[in-house]
């Protein structure tokens, strides 16, 4: 092979040895696997390939479910409390059901509460009855509750009954 023939044959073979190397060095720019280059112009970034896997957004994590509480009581002093109920028709339901358990045919819902917790105190003279409030926790519920009872100038404000309902992560 002639000296010509040899320096062709090498451009020849460093060219193609250039080209392969460029396009193995950016086959997929400077994004790691599973991912491509996006932007231009000195400003770009890396997103997943479709269907690699990597990266891919969750379609559907899940959700937070409600749940409901209510308390229903009557004249004759029967109560009664439901919680953790989903629906506040149900939760309005079972707290009927319950203070009917004594007997009492009166029975009405007079408080609903989601997502928290609540606190009943009883207010004596001179406002008979009871105060209802709610809290992130049972004694924040019952504090503001005795405050509120104290506000109307009641002279005793007794502690009755606090529960929670909270709110759960239901897994898509």
């Amino acid at each position: 092979m002639s000296l010509r023939n040899l320096r062709k044959a090498g451009c020849m073979t460093m060219l193609l040895l250039g080209s392969l190397s460029i396009g193995t060095a950016f086959a997929e720019g400077r994004c790691p696997s599973g991912q491509y280059p996006i932007g231009g112009q000195g400003v770009g970034g890396c997103a997943p390939i479709p269907g690699s896997g990597r990266g891919a957004p969750v379609e559907n994590p899940g959700y937070w479910v409600k749940t409901w509480g209510a308390v229903a009581s009557s004249a004759t002093g029967d109560a009664g409390s439901a919680t953790g109920h989903q629906a506040k028709g149900a939760a309005e339901r079972q707290a009927l059901e319950r203070c009917g358990l004594g007997g009492a045919t009166d029975c009405e819902v007079v408080f609903t509460y989601y997502n928290q917790c609540y606190a009943a105190v009883g207010a004596t003279r001179p406002h008979n009855g009871v105060m209802f409030h709610t809290g992130a926790t049972k004694r924040q519920a019952q504090e503001r509750a005795i405050q509120d009872c104290k506000a109307t100038g009641s002279q005793e404000c007794t502690f009755v009954h606090s529960d929670c309902t909270k709110a759960f992560f239901q897994e898509g």
